[in-house]
């Protein structure tokens, strides 16, 4: 994939990255046709089949799609970017404040939430998006009743299966399959519109206002449903890095839009003709000849939908993991030219899992459909408080302005969030408790590695002290260059401290080396790292990364070896060593006991440190603490 980081794109370049952009970024919100109009026509509280709802129905579709994808997320979101990267975190962190007040907590809080509530979105969106697709087989005959269940697993354990092999090859053709998929979507709409054109008044919002007037307590299942259309709107703003802003908003407006418009005016269009077919209105509009090929194309967009589900919590876990609200966790890279690229094993396998218990226990997508939307309706509403403070403390915007298209977009988010929110009881509980026990996890770690640091922090002595110290002791000093790992940068490593107490020697020449992660996705200096000379042979080196860099210390021992000649590397002469502490729940220390004991299992079943830094296995030494929490 083209590096989405040039300032310029024209030609040939902005028209591959756009059809790039049309597989990955509309993949979920390119599959809604598939559910969102039948559930507003079909079930227990379906809307009576006339023109005047029907109509209203694709108002309520229309403008919501017009107002909140393509105003609120094509035109302002998009531009609430940290660094290039979109996504709750990355606006969460745009809108951090520098000082760590209240403030800083509750939009912190607010970040792990949004956050948290996507792994929901993740688990469902793969189980509605293919169940609805092999669904279709239902309408070609009663025969194939008995397999559905079977096939969606089938095709499930597939899609999860070749996450291991990553997606840059597998993406070079999701671009033009959902360009298949949407010009296809859109012939079937034309052909039944132009048999009942006058659904075509539908894009006159009046129409949108009487249903809402007249359909009583019925509305809030209708906006229920709605919601559907515009479910991967967080979607698209988190691949804003792997693309750009101008590729995404070109093949929205180009493509996306016009398609899945005319497929939902087709799709009522065949619903004042014949109203029988609310059970299914995206397979009715197909000719009989055609409905396997369609199942079949269906089948391999929602597959498509559901790996950039799948690769954005992917994307998320490394993004945490590397600001350190995660515990660090097994991280294949699976590109050695696309960033962001990784694949999360343990991730992989619980999402799976998570996956095809869903399917298990709704057994259908419109049983799906009642559960989905609670968890992206929150973190829309998340993402516009972020904003407004983006919008008027990071880009100076008037109050006037700011606090008006704030209050228009809650409205609009906030009666949908209303609505969903009757799906609590049909099983919209669950991304909401999947969302509470994510964040539970965030929280805790941020909490524990704070108190950690600190309770080390205490202890803990100046470099510079302890290196001029050395020259009145007697410590013995031995060949060859030890590299401290170290979490408080200016002062000794326990590890060290612990070294010396016990072996009663030192390295001839020691190196404390810091890993610093910004809060920006990629520190782009070709000179990511400093140095400085603490006296005694004492060096401290601070390595920077932004949160979606890998860290690699042996690549990082090279370029110091060839960079720094002070220092008279010997590669084959160093030794690593690595601080493993053990956690001692205490009350009354900082934490609460059951949250230290989740932290203690949290940290004790973290990756190892060898592996995450890419560190030699056989020049790795680790000293052990106890610190009580």
């Amino acid at each position: 994939m083209p590096d989405p980081n040039q300032p310029e794109r024209k030609g040939k370049y902005l028209f591959i990255l756009a059809l790039s952009a049309v597989g990955v970024v509309y993949g979920d919100i390119g599959t809604s046709p598939l559910y969102a109009l039948r559930e507003c026509f079909n079930g227990s509280h379906a809307l009576p089949i006339t023109q005047e709802n029907i109509l209203g129905v694709l108002s309520l579709v229309f403008w919501s799609l017009i107002l909140i994808i393509s105003v609120k997320y094509l035109v302002i979101i998009l531009r609430a970017n940290n660094d290039g990267e979109g996504g709750i975190l990355a606006l969460m962190e745009v809108a951090l404040p520098k000082k760590r007040k209240k403030r800083y907590a509750i939009v912190l809080g607010m970040g792990f939430f949004g956050a948290a509530l996507l792994y929901g979105d993740g688990i469902i969106t793969p189980a509605i998006s293919v169940l609805s697709a092999v669904e279709g087989l239902k309408v070609a005959t009663p025969l194939f009743n008995p397999y559905i269940l079977p096939i969606t697993i089938g095709i499930l354990f597939g899609l999860f299966f070749f996450q291991r092999r990553g997606t840059s090859g597998v993406g070079k053709i999701f671009g033009p399959v959902m360009v298949v998929w949407f010009l296809t979507i859109a012939v079937l709409g034309i052909l039944s519109v132009v048999k009942r054109p006058e659904v075509l008044q539908a894009v006159n919002p009046v129409h949108a206002l009487l249903l809402l007037k007249s359909a009583g307590w019925k509305v809030l299942f209708v906006l229920g449903a709605v919601f559907l259309v515009v479910t991967g709107g967080e979607a698209l703003y988190a691949d804003l890095g792997h693309f750009g802003p101008r590729p995404i908003r070109l093949s929205w407006f180009t493509v996306v839009l016009p398609c899945l418009l005319i497929n939902y005016f087709g799709q009522g269009a065949l619903l004042i003709r014949n109203a029988e077919a609310a059970a299914n209105p995206f397979y009715y509009l197909c000719p009989d000849w055609m409905l396997y090929p369609m199942v079949i194309l269906a089948t391999g967009a929602t597959v498509i939908a559901s790996q950039a589900v799948i690769s954005g919590a992917f994307s998320l876990t490394f993004q945490a993991v590397q600001l350190d609200y995660l515990p660090r966790m097994a991280i294949q890279h699976t590109s050695e030219t696309e960033a962001g690229q990784v694949y999360l094993p343990l991730l992989n396998w619980l999402l799976f899992l998570a996956t095809v218990m869903l399917v298990f226990s709704f057994k259908t997508s419109s049983n799906l459909a009642a559960a989905y939307g609670v968890a992206v309706s929150t973190t829309m509403v998340i993402t516009d408080i972020l904003l407004f403070i983006v919008m008027r403390n990071k880009w100076k915007w008037l109050w006037i302005g700011v606090v008006s298209l704030t209050a228009f977009f809650l409205v609009l988010d906030l009666s949908f969030l209303t609505a969903n929110c009757l799906k609590i009881l049909r099983g919209g509980w669950l991304p909401l408790l999947i969302a509470g026990f994510i964040y539970l996890l965030m929280a805790t770690w941020r909490k524990g590695r704070r108190l950690v640091k600190r309770r080390i922090g205490e202890i803990s002595t100046p470099i510079h002290e302890f290196a001029e110290s050395l020259k009145e002791t007697n410590v013995r000093r031995v060949k060859g260059t030890a590299v401290y790992l170290s979490g408080n940068a200016g002062y000794l490593p326990p590890s060290l401290e612990h070294n010396i107490e016990h072996n009663k020697v030192l390295h001839e020449k020691i190196i404390i080396l810091k890993i610093n992660i910004r809060n920006i996705p990629y520190f782009r200096k070709k000179k990511y790292w400093s140095l400085k000379v603490a006296g005694n042979n004492f060096y401290q080196v601070t390595a920077t990364y932004g949160y979606f860099q890998s860290v690699n210390v042996q690549r990082l021992m090279h370029l110091l070896q060839e960079h720094e000649k002070k220092l008279k590397l010997d590669l084959d002469d160093v030794t690593y060593f690595l601080g493993r502490e053990t956690l001692i729940p205490k009350k009354g220390i900082g934490m609460n006991i059951w949250q230290s004991r989740i932290f203690t299992f949290m940290s004790a079943n973290a990756e190892d440190a060898t592996k995450y830094f890419h560190l030699p296995v056989t020049r790795v030494f680790e000293v052990g603490r106890q610190v009580n929490l």
